[in-house]
């Protein structure tokens, strides 16, 4: 795999409430990613770019909603995302940026 393409794979840590409690329990990080991402890659990424050790990657597709434009239904669009279980004793921290 090549580092261009690594760099390219993950968009955006997902911060939400369940995102929160599965961190805390699970030592698991969330992470949008681009469409056609494989566990490899993420993993990958990952590991380049946060300089963490990495143990498992679970990918989960999401449909997007339904919504409704005025008159018109509109339909957001699909996208993916990553759980990142991270080995014992390693953490990423997004407030400070950093690795803890």
């Amino acid at each position: 795999m090549n580092q261009e393409r690594l760099m390219q794979v993950l968009l955006a840590p997902q911060i939400s409430e369940k995102a929160t409690f599965v961190a805390d329990k699970h030592e698991q990080v969330i992470f949008r990613v681009v469409s056609d991402a494989t566990k490899p890659e993420v993993k990958g990424a990952v590991e380049l770019l946060f300089k963490v050790s990495v143990e498992s990657v679970q990918i989960a597709n999401v449909k997007g909603k339904q919504k409704k434009f005025g008159r018109m239904m509109g339909r957001r669009k699909n996208w993916k995302k990553a759980y990142v279980c991270l080995k014992p004793g390693q953490e990423i921290n997004f407030v400070d940026g950093g690795v803890v």
